[in-house]
This record gives C-alpha cells, sequence and structure tokens, in this order.
C-alpha cells in the first residue's frame, strides 16, 4: 500500500472535491440514496462555482472529462481505461472520455540538456551530436525528443517529466483508500473488485514511470516477432538507457490513421487491416505478451513494404499477458460465441467461476441468446467484435459477474484494434481473421503431446502431494463433521463481521462529524490561493468538511 502524508492527502482530498464541484459532477447523487452528507460537504465548494455556467452546465459526459482532465496523469489514465468499459458505466460518458488524450503543453524547464546531465552524467555532452530542444510529443508522463548519436544514427530520447512521479503516488493512495472504503461498504463495489482493479493499475502506471521496463518490453516485442516482417519494433540503445531516460531508433513511418498518405505509399489497406489483427492474436495466444497500448499514437506503418505491409509499434509501457486459463477461457468462449452455443458460453462462465455457482445455467442462456440473437441477424463483418464482448458483460453484470482485471487491458486492446482494422477497411471481417488462432489455440490444447508436457511438467509437484495422501483420506472420511465445523465457522465469522462492520461505521460517523464541526469552525467560501500562508486553514477547513460529508456518506451507505 502506498503511503502519503496526511497533510498531502487532505490536500488532494480538498482539490478533488473542489473539481468534483467546478463540473457540477454532483449531478451523479442525485438517483443515489443516502447522500445527504455528501451534498453538504460539497455546499462551500458549489457556492464558491455557483455562478460559472460554463464548467457546471451542458452535457454530463463532456464535464466528466474535462475534470478528469483538469485532476492529472492518473485521472486521464483511468478515464482512458473506462473509455473501453460501457459494460458498467453510461455508454454515452464512455464515448466522451475516448476523447481522452496524454497530449499536454511540454515543459521547457528544464531543458533536455539538464536532464540528460542529471539521467546520464557528464558525459552526456559526448553522446549526442545534435538534440532538438522543442519536444516532438509531450504526454502526461514523459516528453519525446528527436536527436542524432555521434555515430550519426537518428535516435529519439524519452524522458520522465520532473516531479511526475510523487504526483503518481499521491493520486495512487487516495485513490486506493476510497476504493477499499467503497468496497468494503458496498456490493456494488465489492462486484467490480475495486482494490483489485487499482492495485492491478498500479502496476501498469508505475511501470510506466520505469523506462527500463518499457526498453525491455520492446526489445522483447522485437525478439517476438524477429521472424516476422509483420511488426518492427525499434532498436533500444541500451548503454544509454536509464530508469529516467531511453534512447532508441527514430523509425520512419506513416501514421496508421493517414489513410490518404498510405494510399499514396501504395499500401493495401484491406491486407494491412488483416495482417494488425492477426499481430493481435499472435500477440495473445502464441507469444503470450501483448502490446496493451495500441492507439493510433503508437502505431505506424513501413513505406518500404507495399504489398507485405508492415506495422512498427512504439512505446511499449503497458504489456499485457494472460494465465493459461483464462486464455482457455477465452478462446473457448469466443469459439462458443462464433458458433452460437449460448449454453456452452454460459456453462463456461459458471465453470469458470465469473458468476456464482449457484446460477442457473438456462436462465444465463435465454440471458445472453437475447443480446447476441439480434446482433447475429447482421453480416459478420459488420459486427463488431469487441461490442459484442461490452453486451455480454452488460448481460453477465445482472448476474453479478465479477469484474476480471487481467482481461481489462485485452478488451481495451482488442477495441483499440478493431477500431483501427475498421478505419483501414471498413470491410474488415475480424471473425474470419480470428477464427484460425482460437481453433489453433484449442487443437493445441488437445495435442497428445501438449498433454504429456503437461503431465511431465505436473509431475514433480504430483509425487510431493502423494504423501498427503493419507491426510486427504483422513479428511474425506471425516467429511460431514468437518462440513459442520465449517457451517458454525462461516455463521462465527458472519456475527464477527456484523460486530466489526458496527462498529467501523461508528468510528466513521464520529470522525466524520468531528471534521465537518472542524471544517465549519473556519470560512471555506473565499476563493484563495494555496501559496497565502493565512488562507491555508481555508484550505484545510474545506478538505475537513469534505472529508467529514465523504465519512458520514459512507455510513449511510454501509447501513443499508
Amino acid at each position: 500500500m502506498l503511503r502519503i502524508p496526511a497533510v498531502t492527502f487532505l490536500y488532494r482530498l480538498h482539490q478533488l472535491l473542489n473539481i468534483i464541484a467546478k463540473y457540477g459532477l454532483d449531478d451523479f447523487l442525485k438517483d443515489l440514496p443516502n447522500t445527504a452528507l455528501i451534498k453538504i460537504a460539497l455546499a462551500p465548494y458549489k457556492t464558491k462555482w455557483a455562478f460559472s455556467s460554463r464548467t457546471r452546465k451542458g452535457d454530463i459526459g463532456k464535464r466528466t472529462r474535462l475534470a478528469i482532465e483538469e485532476l492529472g496523469p492518473i485521472y486521464i489514465k483511468l478515464g482512458q481505461l473506462f473509455s473501453t468499459r460501457p459494460d458498467f458505466i453510461d455508454p454515452t460518458i464512455a464515448n466522451e472520455l475516448k476523447l481522452l488524450q496524454d497530449s499536454v503543453t511540454p515543459f521547457l524547464k528544464p531543458s533536455i540538456h539538464e536532464l540528460l546531465h542529471n539521467y546520464l552524467g557528464p558525459s552526456s555532452a559526448d553522446i549526442f551530436s545534435d538534440i532538438e530542444e522543442t519536444p516532438l510529443a509531450s504526454a502526461s508522463i514523459a516528453q519525446v525528443y528527436a536527436a542524432t548519436l555521434k555515430t550519426g544514427e537518428r535516435v529519439v530520447i524519452k524522458t520522465i517529466k520532473p516531479g511526475i512521479v510523487s504526483v503518481i503516488k499521491t493520486d495512487l493512495g487516495l485513490l486506493k483508500k476510497i476504493a477499499a472504503i467503497i468496497e468494503s461498504q458496498t456490493q456494488f463495489g465489492r462486484r467490480l473488485r475495486l482494490t483489485e482493479v487499482l492495485s492491478d493499475y498500479e502496476k501498469v502506471i508505475l511501470n510506466e514511470t520505469n523506462l527500463q521496463i518499457e526498453a525491455a518490453n520492446t526489445t522483447k516485442l522485437g525478439s517476438n516477432f524477429a521472424e516476422s516482417t509483420n511488426l518492427y519494433v525499434p532498436k533500444i540503445y541500451w548503454e544509454y538507457t536509464r530508469q529516467n531516460v531511453i534512447v532508441m531508433e527514430r523509425i520512419d513511418g506513416i501514421p496508421v490513421t493517414n489513410t490518404a498518405e498510405l494510399k499514396a505509399h501504395g499500401i493495401d489497406l484491406k491486407t494491412l487491416s488483416e495482417v494488425g489483427v492477426d499481430i493481435f492474436f499472435t500477440q495473445v495466444f502464441d507469444h503470450n505478451f501483448f502490446h496493451a497500448d495500441m492507439h493510433p499514437g503508437n502505431i505506424f506503418v513501413s513505406k518500404n513494404h507495399k504489398k507485405d505491409p508492415q506495422y512498427i509499434a512504439i512505446d511499449c509501457a503497458i504489456i499485457g499477458t494472460l494465465e493459461v486459463a483464462e486464455k482457455n477461457y477465452l478462446a473457448r468462449n469466443l469459439l462458443a460465441i462464433f458458433n452460437r452455443d449460448y449454453h456452452e458460453v454460459a456453462r463456461l462462465h459458471i465453470e469458470s467461476g465469473w458468476v456464482p455457482e449457484a446460477t442457473k445455467t438456462h436462465e444465463f442462456e435465454t440471458a445472453i441468446r437475447s443480446v447476441c440473437e439480434p446482433i447475429f441477424q447482421k453480416p459478420l463483418k459488420e459486427i463488431s467484435f469487441g461490442q459484442l464482448l461490452v453486451s455480454l458483460f452488460q448481460t453477465s453484470s445482472t448476474f453479478d459477474m465479477e469484474i476480471q482485471p487481467s482481461l481489462v487491458l485485452l478488451q481495451k486492446t482488442l477495441l483499440h484494434v478493431e477500431g483501427l482494422g475498421r478505419q483501414l477497411n471498413p470491410d474488415l471481417d475480424l471473425w474470419e481473421t480470428a477464427k484460425p488462432h482460437l481453433e489453433r489455440w484449442n487443437s493445441r490444447q488437445l495435442n497428445p503431446v501438449v498433454f504429456a508436457k503437461k503431465m511431465k511438467d505436473s509431475l514433480p509437484d504430483l509425487l510431493g502431494e502423494m504423501t498427503n495422501l493419507p491426510a486427504y483420506i483422513s479428511a474425506f472420511l471425516g467429511l460431514n463433521e468437518i462440513a459442520a465445523l465449517k457451517r458454525k465457522e462461516l455463521l462465527l465469522r458472519e456475527q464477527t463481521h456484523n460486530r466489526e462492520k458496527h462498529n467501523k461505521l461508528r468510528i466513521f460517523r464520529l470522525s466524520g462529524i468531528v471534521f465537518v464541526v472542524l471544517g465549519l469552525s473556519f470560512s471555506p467560501l473565499v476563493d484563495v490561493s494555496i501559496f497565502e500562508l493565512d488562507n491555508v486553514r481555508i484550505i484545510i477547513s474545506s478538505a475537513f468538511i469534505g472529508l467529514g460529508g465523504c465519512l458520514l456518506g459512507v455510513t449511510d451507505l454501509g447501513a443499508d
């Protein structure tokens, strides 16, 4: 768990509440019960922004996007992630979040020369013959510069923005605290597995701040396609790469969305779209190592391969992997969807534990059929692969399906791949391209040679377990007794949990009242600057009121 100072936490909470009020995001509270105290906590901030129609009026999706952009990199990345999950947020808001851009105004101080001196030492001046001081690109976490080595090789230099890591850690700490409260107090939070999703997300975002990890990912992705002409990955100059800086080959390609230029260079767009899909499924099912940030800004097309198109991938900070069981589920589930075998789809969901074991298969099957059959009335080439999965997840959520964090990146990437493919070729039949990969995966799992290898690999563990056989027999013979004890244990655990929950709610309520009273003892309605010492009390006041209202709101939710 990331630790953040209490003062930093309170100030960031104050900023969060202020931005919620600024953009009128309290509208989300209108249909939720027991939110009166949270609204009271937001009241001072709402008063401040009451006459700002520019921010508080208009489409809720747009206001949400603007608020996220103002909150900074962590929230932008989360917004981009949620834009691919209209299965549990409003689809109109999800569509608006797709407009979130990671591009920001570049910083010019410190200069790239100062940064390189800090990251590579004084010898950095002897490495490059030329560096363009104006960045090629600037994102929320890093900046990229064009340069030339003393050897004459054209490269790009990517550097982490100074101070951004501490900002990210502060926001992650705040989000994880909020997620833990929501998950402990609501069924909704537990179903979404918020703390697990954020833990996975924490690893992803912190990896983005370590450019050595990106360099390693880039090297591995390149080696995976070393024997293929489908994908090219730039060379990494490891001798000039550190945690805060990476130097790599500068590529000369056409942005994948620039169809006019692609056509001008004679690139076969139909073949290009099919190659893109093939690359994705090869990464998932053959390599188990897929580029999980394949938005248009990271994908280029080589000018030198016209009839046999070649993609160029950059920015390999975010990489996805799946467990064998997850890949097996995914392949079998998708094939069942292809074959319109809804009973198998339902059975696989229950078998995998994604929906409760008590779920009635025929009821789940009927619900899936009601969603999928209207979609399959269209020609396959007109059916969105990714959107069908979204519809499936929406249906599954009504049966208390738990969100699987390991597949979130996969779904996000699939939607990107399909969107790019359809942009290049509106007639792209993603199903036809994907099906051979799925069938090949399933056949490999049933191959006797593969099965024998699995048994061989598992043999030491099996032999080790044989020593526990007497204990297993004893346990089996005493099954009824153990089951009875288990029931008693569960009952006792439930009673203890209820007592602990009641005590926590009392503490939350008392703390909330204390914070609100402390906050109201000041005057939070004045527009202030953080740098004015006399106004520190106002910032703390607003933070106290906000925190107190949130804690009291939590007690109301928990009481339900």
